[in-house]
């Protein structure tokens, strides 16, 4: 058994210790969201059309994540509304930005490394560039989208009489506190994951320009950008879609009083 296998089987372990039935549920959804970035890839490859199959398998990938993460339908259905609209955004911001940065293809880091290798593959490095960073987010927005609905479902059912003005104030000091945490966390995320290209830029004494435009440092960057736009946005629509609702069954039950 390699040290892949072994971590899984460990990350399995511990998300039936922790989560019981939930946590099998998790994992379950882990290794078909896997299976579904996998189809997802074999498509691309038989050349189906990338928007149309980055679609499909982003709303699979996040229905997956998001209905086998928690129990509440409500919680759900508002989490999954909201990384459906965030996840449309950020598709339409992430083809402006690669039309417009084109981060694609190979930079010169990578010459030696497809030495003796052909080019002439037949598929569009633009493409994959885009549906590379529109999986990145995928995560970070259903995440904060689940966390969000939930703080807010939460305040509701403690407090169903609490007007949309107080919610908005709830759901602002709430949002701030997943943003933070969920910004800190693609942050460092990023950084860790880049630290070797970091001092490897350093040593061979890249000038300052060129450090800021290396085609291998930015599309990260970029990618992190996106992720905390995702988790913004995230914030914004779920908030708006809960006080909404809620608005809405507040005038329901105010005239089923009425009428009685």
């Amino acid at each position: 058994m390699n040290a892949i296998g072994l971590l899984v089987i460990i990350l399995f372990i511990l998300m039936v210790f922790v989560g019981k039935g939930q946590g099998v549920k998790a994992f379950l959804g882990l290794l078909c969201n896997f299976l579904a970035i996998f189809i997802l890839i074999i498509l691309i490859n038989w050349q189906f059309n990338p928007y149309i199959v980055t679609s499909i398998m982003s709303l699979i990938i996040l229905s997956v994540a998001i209905y086998l993460g928690a129990d509440n339908i409500n919680v759900t259905n508002i989490a999954f509304k909201t990384s459906v609209i965030v996840v449309a955004i950020i598709m339409a911001l992430t083809i402006l930005i690669q039309y417009f940065g084109q981060f694609q293809g190979f930079t010169t880091e990578n010459s030696e490394e497809l030495e003796g290798l052909s080019l002439t593959v037949g598929l569009s490095f633009s493409h994959i560039a885009m549906i590379a960073m529109i999986i990145s987010v995928l995560g970070a927005v259903a995440e904060a989208a689940m966390a969000i609905a939930a703080d807010l479902t939460e305040v509701i059912e403690r407090t169903p009489n609490m007007t949309s003005i107080r919610l908005y104030a709830h759901s602002r000091i709430i949002g701030g506190q997943i943003l933070g945490t969920a910004i800190n966390t693609l942050f460092f995320g990023v950084l860790g994951a880049n630290i070797p290209l970091l001092i490897w830029f350093v040593r061979l004494r890249y000038p300052v320009a060129m450090f800021v435009n290396a085609k291998l440092l930015m599309v990260e960057v970029v990618t992190m950008l996106l992720g905390m736009l995702g988790i913004l946005l995230s914030i914004w629509v779920a908030s708006w879609l809960i006080v909404r609702t809620h608005v809405k069954q507040q005038k329901v039950v105010m005239k089923n009083e009425r009428n009685v």
